[in-house]
């Protein structure tokens, strides 16, 4: 399984509308955070193990897509964090997790 990056207003409305159907998993990163990275790292290791095939996956760029990163917590009404993970279903905040919480282990028990 692969996530997709989003970097504009558009493709995080088509998401957040697709969440009535289908689960939708938002990984918002920052290039320049090494606790991101390791964020990123265990969000690809649960991807590349035992994916839920039944959510579409996600990446946002916090800083080069700012406007996206700003959209998603006013829309959701989730404080912004990053790394931050959060799980959207119906249009709304399901779960979430930020900095050393996004681990595989996490991300398994609440997606699998």
């Amino acid at each position: 399984m692969q996530w997709n990056e989003i970097t504009t207003l558009e493709e995080w409305d088509a998401i957040l509308n697709k969440s009535s159907e289908r689960g939708q998993v938002i990984l918002k990163h920052s290039t320049t955070c090494p606790v991101s990275a390791n964020a990123l790292a265990e969000f690809e290791a649960y991807l590349a193990k035992t994916a839920n095939g039944e959510v579409d996956y996600t990446l946002v760029k916090v800083i080069e897509s700012r406007p996206v990163s700003n959209k998603i917590a006013e829309d959701l009404n989730v404080k912004h964090e990053s790394p931050q993970i959060i799980y959207v279903k119906d249009k709304s905040k399901y779960w979430t997790a930020s900095h050393w919480a996004v681990t595989t282990e996490h991300i398994s028990a609440v997606l699998d």
